[in-house]
């Protein structure tokens, strides 16, 4: 199997994409390696490389090799990779299909490259992870394109939105499978040392009544709202004395002049006073411990969402997820947390609604875990991968198209 990435930078598709292909591999019956187009992105105010970029290291550890064609391209969301390829990229990409049986693009955004003439014919499996697919520029053709060649043989939807969103923006129904996000439940759980550890690295009281934390893990773009959780923020925290609030992902940080901008917009003339319980943390490669030291996992996003991996890490950790209806998030949160209107007042409450009913969500959290599991989303991967590399060779074998 090859797949088939747009670049390495943070975002929760790329995490579950490649925890898919370690557990793939761990279970010993596939092999794959990934082609990235990019081997460094300029986003989000922040210049990501391939080589230092958890993902990549996660999957040359577990043995999976990871190959670039060593573009640099500063990515807007909703925009693709340039269409035109050069000689060499081709031939390299043509070399890296020749060996698999199948193709995996994560998200539509590769077609562009997987749909130039003369590279090797082989079926493709579209893993996507929006629900917004009318705002991914021109990906949706590629992906249309695609799938009139026959090119493209099934596509993983990570959410029921997003399956919908897709069959109503006119992708065939039957070639729409949905497999739920998941996590690594022995990584994502209560950690009571890392709690402890997290809060003591910001200064913060290890008692969520006296220090209640939340979280917001994002990375800095449109659809995930900026500035309405910062106005939720800032009416949030000039209510909890002793609360805090921590940022993490890319462009949160202090480096990023537009999030400072909207920071000073959202806190006027309480940014001296409430601005010092505000955490900037950027990109974090331990969001186990981040969760674990938080109460409150919260998401303001817009649009575009599907099933955002922060609620489900969360919730696994011990937060109680605090959502805008966004998605598949209201599902997800269901009898674990609170949805809210797109109001920063309703918003603040919602959080210390979730403080204060933290041990009464505790128990149902802990009977999800089972839905959420790694385990569960990889076994629907294997399976479906296998029926696609079965139907292969089945067209292969002698006698067989022509029953």
């Amino acid at each position: 199997m090859l797949s088939v990435y747009e670049g390495f930078f943070s975002g929760g598709a790329r995490i579950v994409h490649s925890d898919v292909l370690l557990g793939l591999v761990e279970g010993g019956q596939q092999w794959h390696r990934v082609l990235s187009l990019h081997g460094e992105v300029h986003r989000e105010s922040t210049t990501q490389r391939m080589e230092d970029d958890a993902c990549y290291r996660a999957l040359t550890a577990g043995g999976v090799e990871v190959t670039s064609l060593g573009r640099t391209a500063g990515l807007v969301d909703g925009t693709v990779a340039a269409s035109v390829f050069s000689g060499p990229e081709l031939a390299d990409t043509a070399r890296a299909m020749a060996g698999a049986d199948v193709i995996l693009s994560l998200k539509e955004q590769p077609l562009a490259l997987l749909n130039q003439a003369g590279l090797p014919r082989r079926p493709v499996v579209v893993c996507l992870h929006r629900s917004d697919p009318e705002n991914q520029g021109q990906a949706l053709d590629e992906l249309k394109a695609a799938i009139a060649d026959g090119t493209v043989v099934a596509c993983v939807c990570c959410a029921e939105s997003t399956r919908d969103a897709y069959e109503a923006a006119g992708i065939p129904g039957e070639l729409l499978h949905v497999i739920p996000n998941g996590v690594d439940l022995l990584r994502f759980r209560p950690d009571a040392a890392l709690r402890l550890a997290f809060r003591e690295s910001l200064g913060i009281p290890a008692t969520a009544p006296d220090a209640p934390v939340v979280v917001f893990a994002a990375r800095y773009a449109g659809m995930k709202n900026v500035p309405l959780f910062l106005r939720a923020a800032r009416a949030w925290l000039a209510r909890e004395g002793g609360g805090h609030v921590v940022m993490c992902g890319a462009g949160m940080t202090e480096d990023n002049p537009a999030l400072w901008a909207d920071i000073e917009v959202a806190f006027g003339a309480d940014r001296a006073a409430l601005g010092d319980r505000v955490h900037l943390l950027g990109v974090r490669h331990d969001m186990e411990t981040v969760y674990a030291g938080s109460d409150v996992v919260a998401l303001t996003s817009a649009s575009g969402e599907a099933a955002p991996l922060c609620l489900i890490e969360g919730m696994m950790c011990g937060a109680v997820p605090v959502t805008t209806d966004v998605g598949d998030s209201a599902s997800i949160v269901e009898g674990h947390g609170f949805v809210t209107p797109f109001d920063p007042d309703a918003i603040a409450f919602a959080w210390s609604a979730a403080v204060a009913d933290r041990e009464l969500f505790a128990p149902a959290l802990a009977a999800s875990r089972e839905r959420f599991s790694r385990t569960r989303m990889i076994a629907a991967y294997a399976d479906l991968l296998d029926h696609v590399v079965g139907d292969v060779r089945d067209e292969l074998r002698p006698g067989v198209s022509g029953q």
